[in-house]
């Protein structure tokens, strides 16, 4: 129960797995010769993949939400029957169901571990090597292969919305034929849905593989792919982030390293991820034939090992602990090409990665120093809410289990050392340690996962990284990794999209933009330009960034421009404020506070810059 509401809690992922049955159910009435794949319950709502002699196409699904709608009226029961596998095959090829056939085929053969890879959590859970019975829900004439389980009838899945068709070949692989995937949305009631659709229309307008080309900040092009093209603007926005988080990290007691780029795979086969990452790693041979040409290298996928490696040039003492070691480090990971989207799926990155080397006492105050830190960044970028999960050992994994009950138990600790609510992720730690991840939540109700802290007792280990302890002998280190932003790339698309691209004045590449009338102000303009150039602001970078358009245009359209590119100020000079010796403020939404001497206009921006939120206009 919701304490607060004295209501029992809505279980939308059974309501959306159970409109997924729905979906399904409308088909073979609308379509009789449907054949039916998987169904799952999705983030947000589900999907159905279906073949039908045509295609179903964006046009069909009005009709098939009709159909639906009248299933819900009903309010027909989900029933379930436990039967023999045998029996389920035959009936489901008595109603050829050909797909349906294929996975019961699979699972009374080789269990449910046939079934992974389908991305359909709803099938079986039974890990033996074969199953004997399995489970049908009927819906009216309608009846499905499924575990469940469900709502008790239609009437109870909720508001919902099919939203697009996609083709989706066959258990994922393109040698099977190609069905159509019917996406849909379900909420617990009209309100919510009607605010998720409106949340999709936001985020269309926030897109920011737009809003960065529109900004002049960054593109991406196809010889490139999963790569970023920074601009001048976009690249001035990245560094004022790097200065900004080198400072913050200064401040907290960590030094900087750098390390290679390219490393032979001898040294990732010793830290683990050759065996547990390989698939995400990109190698390269030297070009040309020599000495080397029978080695084989890796580009960097993450800084750690490379970490390890400065941790143990020299000898290290119980003194030097804890060590804060950061390193903007440049990765690069492989992404299928599906999976790229602008700069928040890319191939190569910039994270702002750090490893605290420390003994097994000093995790719980390390722990709670970070997340200090964490807060007090994330509440300068205007993100002030903030969720935490616990990703505890996955399948594939290094070390005992042994070494990963202390790390998880030590995790546990520093979590609560923190003051950190936490919720339980099985199985998504890393694979040499249980991780905290951090996530934020945007304007318009979007989740992002961001920041992250690992315990790891094995990466020492396989690495022979040591100190001395008071007792003189070698002890191992242990290692956490951390990360706040992610990559620079991901973090700065979040960013955009949070703020619609109005950046706050401290982060915008250009904060003001000189608009002279006509040709005869150019010079008095260029003169206001240097001298709040000259201007120290709060954060102790210089002055303001500043920009003039002494194009023809006209003052209309330069001010139109500079909207567009989203710059948060604009200072026009006409005849009558160069006579005065001021400039015309204006705000990027249109507001004009009017003629303002240069030092005003500095003590607006340097006010914005220094709390690093816009100033409301009253």
């Amino acid at each position: 129960m919701d304490g607060s509401k004295g209501k029992p809690e809505v279980d939308l992922e059974r309501m959306r797995h159970s409109c997924a049955h729905v979906l399904a159910a409308a088909v073979t009435k609308l379509y009789p010769q449907a054949k039916l794949g998987v169904g799952p319950a999705i983030a947000d709502g589900f999907y159905y993949d279906i073949h039908t002699p045509t295609p179903l196409t964006s046009e069909d699904l009005p009709a098939i939400e009709a159909e639906m709608r009248r299933i819900r009226e009903r309010k027909l029961p989900f029933v379930r029957e436990e039967v023999a596998i045998d029996d389920a095959v035959a009936f489901m090829k008595s109603t050829n169901q050909d797909y349906k056939v294929e996975l019961l085929d699979l699972l009374k053969t080789r269990g449910s571990t046939a079934a992974k890879g389908l991305d359909d959590p709803n099938l079986f859970e039974n890990p033996a090597a074969g199953v004997s019975s399995v489970s049908l829900y009927k819906l009216g004439e309608f009846v499905d292969l499924c575990r469940g389980p469900h709502v008790e009838h239609s009437g109870q899945v909720g508001a919902f919305r099919l939203m697009r068709v996609a083709g989706a070949y066959w258990r994922g692989d393109n040698r099977n034929p190609q069905l159509t995937r019917v996406y849909g949305t379900t909420w617990a009631n009209e309100a919510d849905l009607k605010a998720y659709l409106f949340r999709l229309e936001e985020a269309e307008k926030r897109d920011h593989r737009k809003l960065g080309v529109s900004m002049g900040l960054f593109h991406i092009q196809e010889e490139a792919p999963g790569t970023v093209f920074w601009h001048p603007k976009g690249w001035t926005l990245f560094r004022t982030i790097e200065r900004y988080m080198r400072t913050k990290l200064d401040n907290d007691g960590y030094v900087e390293v750098k390390t290679p780029q390219l490393v032979d795979r001898v040294f990732w086969e010793k830290s683990g991820h050759w065996e547990n990452y390989r698939d995400a790693m990109f190698v390269a041979k030297p070009g040309k034939e020599g000495e080397e040409e029978d080695r084989l290298y890796a580009i960097k996928p993450m800084s750690c090992p490379g970490a390890v490696q400065i941790f143990r040039h020299g000898q290290r003492s119980y003194k030097d602990l804890p060590l804060r070691m950061a390193e903007f480090g440049a990765c690069h990971r492989y992404e299928p090409s599906g999976a790229l989207h602008g700069i928040m799926r890319v191939r190569a990155f910039t994270q702002d990665d750090a490893h605290i080397f420390c003994t097994e006492d000093q995790i719980p105050d390390e722990s709670q120093k970070f997340c200090d830190l964490l807060r007090d960044i994330y509440k300068d970028f205007g993100f002030g809410d903030l969720r935490v999960k616990f990703s505890d050992r996955p399948e594939q994994r290094a070390g005992s289990d042994e070494i990963w009950d202390k790390a998880e138990t030590a995790l546990e600790k520093g979590s609560s050392a923190a003051g950190l609510a936490t919720t339980r992720n099985p199985g998504e730690g890393a694979f040499y340690g249980p991780k905290l991840e951090f996530i934020l939540r945007d304007a318009i109700g979007r989740d992002w996962q961001c920041g992250t802290l690992q315990v790891d007792f094995v990466l020492p280990e396989r690495l022979d990284a040591s100190y001395i302890g008071e007792d003189g002998a070698k002890h191992r280190p242990v290692m956490l990794h951390r990360a706040i932003l992610g990559s620079f790339e991901r973090f700065i698309g979040i960013l955009i999209e949070n703020y619609a691209g109005r950046l706050p004045t401290w982060l915008s590449p250009i904060q003001a933009r000189m608009i002279p009338i006509a040709d005869r102000h150019v010079d008095f303009a260029k003169e206001v330009a240097r001298r709040l150039t000259h201007m120290q602001l709060p954060n102790g970078e210089g002055g303001v960034r500043i920009d003039i358009d002494a194009s023809t245009e006209r003052m209309q359209k330069k001010i139109r421009n500079a909207q567009l590119e989203q710059i948060p100020y604009m200072l026009v000079i006409g005849d009558k404020e160069a006579e005065a010796g001021k400039v015309a403020l204006r705000l990027r939404s249109g507001k004009d506070l009017g003629a303002v001497t240069v030092e005003e206009a500095f003590e607006r921006i340097a006010a914005e810059v220094g709390t690093r939120a816009d100033i409301p206009v009253v």
